[in-house]
């Protein structure tokens, strides 16, 4: 049989066998697996009365603090405070080793002897000579030299007593005294350091009055108006009101946060205690543009999206990124001034979990507090954003 004849009869065969592999690739292919699909938590967006005042979180500072330093070079010897000590004027709070101060004292008291020794030879030289000038064994000139070297060697003895007071000054400047009643809130050097004349190594804060310091956006500052009156509440005592005034308009934004530092006077008070945690309420003025309605969604909701703002929406139980803009921020909400409309339903936890147009399953209010309780039950933390709506 020739080879062509070979080729043909097992031609078939051939195509047979591939058909056959064929088939049961096809069979053992599994099928495609189903879209994941992501519990959530979200919102239904409805428009929400601004009110005409804005809140901004700040933190109780005290109006005068001061740096000390010594006035004098020298080694720390001993430190009398720590920080939180209450300390009243006049209180020592550091001390410098004084022995080379005691030596340049010591020095400037044998000066001023010496000087003091001149002086009342010359004084005694210059009455001798007036009895001789009296008797006329001396001229006038010698006697005119007699009067200017005693004047001189005076001068020379009030010089060395001056020189004496101003290094008993030095001596004296040795210890660091608090200039004002306060708190120490910081300190600078320890024992053992050297430190030059003027080297901040203390700071006392007046506790006398007190502010709050927030910052500002630049879009609402103008709505601030110096002297007027506004609300603060500590976080330790959410439910009291406390009167303020603003006392103070940076006139330049921070560099880096680019907000005005606003201070806010507070009346004296003993339960107000610095570093307190305040919020600020300020009424605009003219009721301002915050006043009306406006969609208030959480600060979880919000993404950053190529640096710009953005929420996720579900639309037909998938979501879908869209940019928003930002109209300003009250407590831990933001206010919304495009993008979305009333009746929209926001995703609030979970948004960085999320990818375009990804299945998600809404968690009903139920549902969250279960879920809540389990991973509190197995030791991990329920994510942001509270119980899902």
């Amino acid at each position: 049989m020739s080879d062509f004849r070979r080729f043909a009869l097992g031609l078939p065969r051939a195509a047979l066998v591939c058909a056959v592999l064929a088939a049961l690739s096809a069979c053992s292919k599994s099928d495609p697996p189903a879209p994941e699909v992501r519990p959530v938590r979200a919102i239904t967006l409805a428009n929400a009365d601004l009110g005409s005042s804005a809140a901004f979180s700040g933190d109780v500072r005290p109006r005068y603090e001061s740096r000390l330093g010594f006035r004098v070079a020298g080694k720390i010897s001993a430190r009398q405070v720590d920080v939180g000590t209450v300390v009243k004027r006049g209180q020592v709070l550091m001390q410098l080793d004084p022995q080379d101060l005691r030596l340049g004292q010591a020095q400037a008291q044998a000066s001023l002897r010496a000087a003091q020794t001149e002086s009342e030879l010359a004084a005694a030289e210059l009455r001798r000579y007036q009895d001789l000038r009296k008797q006329n064994f001396v001229s006038q000139a010698v006697l005119d030299q007699k009067v200017a070297a005693a004047r001189s060697s005076q001068s020379s003895a009030e010089a060395a007593r001056a020189a004496l007071r101003e290094q008993a000054n030095q001596t004296g400047y040795a210890r660091l005294v608090a200039d004002s009643d306060g708190v120490v809130t910081g300190i600078d050097a320890e024992v053992g350091q050297v430190v030059q004349a003027g080297t901040p190594v203390v700071r006392v804060a007046r506790t006398d009055e007190k502010e709050v310091v927030i910052g500002v956006p630049e879009d609402q500052v103008a709505d601030v108006q110096a002297g007027a009156g506004v609300k603060v509440k500590l976080w330790a005592d959410p439910d009291s009101a406390i009167p303020g005034r603003i006392r103070e308009i940076a006139p330049a934004a921070d560099p880096a946060t680019r907000t005005y530092a606003v201070k806010v006077a507070l009346p004296a008070r003993d339960d107000i205690r610095l570093g307190m945690t305040a919020v600020v309420e300020l009424a605009r003025a003219g009721g301002g543009n915050g006043s009306g309605s406006g969609i208030r969604v959480p600060l979880t909701a919000l993404v950053q999206n190529k640096g710009a703002s953005a929420v996720w929406l579900v639309e037909r139980g998938a979501v879908r990124l869209v940019p928003v803009t930002v109209g300003g921020v009250s407590g831990n909400e933001v206010v919304l001034a495009g993008g979305v409309a009333p009746g929209q339903t926001v995703v609030t936890a979970g948004v960085n979990l999320l990818k375009g147009g990804q299945k998600v399953k809404i968690l009903t209010a139920d549902v969250a507090r279960r879920a809540d309780a389990e991973l509190e039950a197995i030791g991990a933390a329920p994510p942001a954003g509270g119980a899902g709506r």
